[in-house]
């Protein structure tokens, strides 16, 4: 836990009890007040990217939280240069969350951490340039971005990497890779699995039979 703040706290409202001892009045809203004031765990590593992956971080901050560790996220971004951090830091800033927005800056977090390898924030930024969110559109810039995030294994750029081959991205070389990545998911939800089927298939029917054979052999080892 980042106890850190609630310490200073308490230290200056001990200073100003001890200072005004006379009022029995004051002394007990101080004694209320601490013992109604409770420390925000600052997020593990694991769980803030289960968040991202999610797309929860911003709600968690914003409404769980109530942006009380906004100078803890800020510090772990901007000075330890944690990628999950500099991620999180990078969204608030872009989007105005507990923090007055600067998209500029905002997004060049993102891509600390896209720099860093991480992939919901190369993910991001290729959907981004994709879509013209923020930035200009530049649909050349956003494809390796996305191929580079779903090449990391990360599902989401997967099913989106797959969709922008067959809205015509990329090129008919990539169609094997990622076909085989579809085919690789494992998922308990019934969508994400018809979504996959959806997907590869429309890359098979891009690809000559006996290649589309030939990767249906490979999934068997």
């Amino acid at each position: 836990m980042n106890y850190f703040p609630l310490l200073l706290l308490c230290s200056a409202l001990s200073v100003w009890a001890t200072e005004a001892p006379s009022d029995a009045g004051q002394a007990a809203a101080v004694a209320q007040a601490l013992d109604g004031l409770e420390a925000v765990p600052l997020y593990e590593e694991d769980e803030l990217i289960a968040l991202i992956n999610d797309n929860r971080h911003l709600q968690r901050v914003r409404d769980q939280d109530d942006c009380q560790l906004t100078q803890d996220i800020e510090a772990r971004a901007e000075v330890l240069r944690l990628p999950s951090y500099q991620f999180l830091w990078g969204d608030m800033l872009a989007w105005g969350i507990c923090v007055p927005a600067e998209p500029r800056r905002g997004l060049q977090m993102m891509w600390a951490a896209a720099r860093q390898g991480m992939p919901a924030a190369l993910e991001q930024l290729g959907r981004y340039y994709y879509e013209g969110t923020l930035v200009q559109q530049n649909r050349e810039r956003a494809v390796p971005l996305m191929q580079e995030a779903a090449s990391l294994g990360f599902e989401k750029a997967r099913f989106t990497w797959a969709a922008w081959l067959l809205a015509g991205a990329g090129s008919p070389l990539d169609y094997p890779q990622a076909y085989l990545w579809l085919k690789q998911t494992v998922t308990d939800d019934k969508r994400k699995y018809r979504e996959a089927e959806r997907l590869s298939q429309g890359l098979a029917k891009r690809m000559p039979p006996h290649k589309v054979k030939e990767l249906n052999h490979q999934l068997l080892y």
